[in-house]
């Protein structure tokens, strides 16, 4: 009886392999369709030595509050999609610069009115994109 016991033992530890195995090439497969998840290109725009970077921030006092303050707006509306949410703030001299992905027109120009409502008319330059959901 214990060969039998050690037989179905080895049986059942076998099928688990393989359904694992079954598992693991059918979530490959379904993943060649995805787009790419990384930002190589968005990250090859932003060395551009004329556009404003996150290491370009101010230091001084004025330009980090204003930073702080835009940032913890468009963190603090919670219908926001993660991208808006990560969204790049930048400030330098009074001049608030905004760069990243969004999720839709309308979600543009509600982060871009958080930063004018905090920074001021005119003082708001908006360099996000729209990247819908694929």
């Amino acid at each position: 009886m214990k060969r039998v016991y050690g037989c179905r033992s080895f049986l059942l530890v076998s099928l688990l392999l393989l359904g694992c195995a079954g598992l693991t090439l059918a979530q490959d497969s379904a993943g060649q369709g995805a787009p790419a998840s990384d930002n190589t290109k968005t990250n090859q725009r932003d060395r551009n030595p004329n556009e404003p970077t996150a290491d370009q921030q101010s230091n001084n006092r004025s330009d980090r509050d204003i930073a702080q303050q835009v940032r913890q707006a468009i963190i603090a509306d919670k219908a926001f999609s993660t991208y808006a949410h990560n969204v790049k703030v930048i400030a330098q001299n009074g001049q608030v610069t905004l760069k990243g992905p969004v999720r839709s027109d309308d979600e543009k120009r509600a982060v871009e009115a958080k930063a004018t409502a905090i920074a001021g008319d005119g003082k708001v330059t908006s360099e996000l994109t729209v990247e819908p959901k694929h």
